[in-house]
């Protein structure tokens, strides 16, 4: 039996997705919340197998920070967003996150069970208007992205703001050879070979590099 919780401030939603999920006999529905704090709680409460989670909630916690408190301590959990939003930005920002699926609620009718059994197999399941391959290579550029350290991304920060060696070694309380170690560290990890392709890189992923 799997284990679902269903996260959604729209109550109607919320019922509408217990309905379509009601007709499968390897399914069943633990909880549902309204917003994020609540989300949490349930979750270490019910340890669900899947989660349906929107992004836009109410009081403070939205969809990306309820599934990354989530995650950081129930590593097991398959998160699937249900959202109205199909930015380049959001999708990335899942990816990052670890986000198991990302389900447009236009799309969501006959794709809610067909979602939950490829995520429990370990495999992604995003059917947003970009073509799978382009999802793939995103997911590639954010496991190079999450090879770079706290303070790499700082650096990188800086570098596409403009800012000089010295500019940023004062910022940050070190010396431009160790500012150029970071940057050659970057590149390297990134598989890059010229400076303009790492500002590239940081412009192209400024949502998770926090401008």
């Amino acid at each position: 039996m799997i284990k679902v919780l269903i996260v959604d401030d729209h109550k109607l939603i919320r019922k509408g997705i217990i309905m379509m999920l009601d007709s499968f006999e390897d399914i069943k529905v633990v909880g549902e919340a309204s917003e994020g704090s609540e989300a949490i709680r349930l979750s270490f409460q019910l340890n669900p197998d899947v989660i349906f989670m929107d992004i836009s909630m109410p009081n403070g916690l939205d969809g990306f920070q309820t599934a990354k408190e989530i995650r950081q301590q129930l590593t097991h959990v398959r998160i699937i967003f249900l959202t109205m939003h199909e930015e380049e930005a959001y999708i990335k920002k899942a990816l990052h996150l670890g986000v198991s699926g990302y389900l447009p609620k236009k799309r969501q009718k006959n794709n809610l069970y067909e979602s939950i059994q490829q995520v429990m197999k370990g495999q992604l399941y995003y059917k947003t208007e970009f073509p799978d391959h382009l999802i793939e290579l995103w997911k590639d550029s954010q496991k190079k992205k999450g090879a770079l350290t706290e303070r790499e991304l700082e650096v990188l920060r800086f570098l596409v703001l403009g800012f000089t060696y010295i500019e940023i070694g004062g910022k940050m309380s070190i010396s431009p050879k160790t500012i150029e170690n970071h940057k050659a560290n970057m590149m390297s990890k990134l598989e890059i070979t010229h400076r303009y392709e790492l500002i590239q890189y940081g412009l192209r992923n400024q949502f998770e590099i926090q401008f």
